[in-house]
């Protein structure tokens, strides 16, 4: 149940095929998202369990679920941009449904993530899944 976003990039994965090119291909994809306005990182929006700072500012408009993040980590900005291609504009209703873990398996992050990275990986899903439930 992945975005047309969230399956561009498991079809990009498909070519890639050694994992520091995948590694880069996601820190690319970090990058070439829009900052986070500094205003929105407040501890209302820093995620807790992440090694580094992680900020989520997530939006629900008409029923739509949507969300911006920051990372002070490129690997990590990289993991919000995945996260984004692979929730954002589903109705809030279905964001509980997303089995992450499993679409992240898809990409091969599970296995590849240290376990500080994977614990913050799952610490951004939990909020995601919070706040949509919360709007549901």
């Amino acid at each position: 149940m992945a975005t047309a976003a969230f399956e561009e990039i498991v079809e990009d994965f498909e070519f890639i095929e050694d994992w520091e090119d995948r590694y880069r291909h996601v820190i690319e994809l970090g990058k070439a998202m829009d900052p986070l306005d500094d205003a929105l990182k407040v501890p209302a929006t820093k995620v807790d369990g992440c090694a580094s700072q992680v900020w989520l500012h997530p939006k629900i408009e008409g029923g739509v679920f949507s969300f911006d993040g920051d990372s002070d980590a490129m690997i990590v900005r990289g993991l919000i941009a995945v996260l984004r291609a692979l929730y954002n504009e589903l109705p809030v209703a279905e964001v509980g449904k997303v089995d992450a873990r499993a679409e992240m398996e898809r990409l091969g992050m599970n296995e590849h993530l240290s376990s500080q990275r994977s614990n913050g990986l799952r610490a951004m899903i939990e909020r995601i899944r919070l706040v949509a439930s919360e709007a549901a």
